[in-house]
């Protein structure tokens, strides 16, 4: 049992009449995209993504070394401040009352600095 030659994987001439297969137009067609087109465009997705996490770093190191900080003492300080009053108004007979909120929170807000 052998295959005969006509039968093959691709079509034969006979089958298809109507194509035309020139080999000129076949040459022409790229064969696979330009490879520096693709280099580029990959350098440029890598440059993206690298200053992308720059960027993201930056932005962590902000957050974690000035404002986390800084919000901690602010909201510490209120916090102390608070306590204190409630510890003063229950162990002796006084009244604490803040009367310029305005000026407390940027007292506070300068001390935390």
């Amino acid at each position: 049992m052998s295959v005969p030659d006509t039968t093959s994987y691709a079509l034969d001439n006979d089958l298809s009449p109507t194509s035309s297969q020139d080999p000129d137009e076949i040459e022409s067609l790229p064969s696979s995209p330009d490879s520096s087109s693709v280099a580029s465009t990959e350098d440029d997705d890598s440059d993206a993504e690298r200053q992308w996490r720059e960027s993201l770093q930056q932005l962590e190191l902000l957050l974690t070394m000035m404002v986390v900080p800084y919000l901690g003492k602010y909201f510490g300080r209120r916090c102390a401040y608070w306590g204190w009053a409630k510890y003063m108004e229950w162990m002796y007979p006084v009244d604490v009352r803040i009367t310029n909120k305005a000026a407390f929170r940027i007292s506070g807000a300068l001390e935390a600095l």
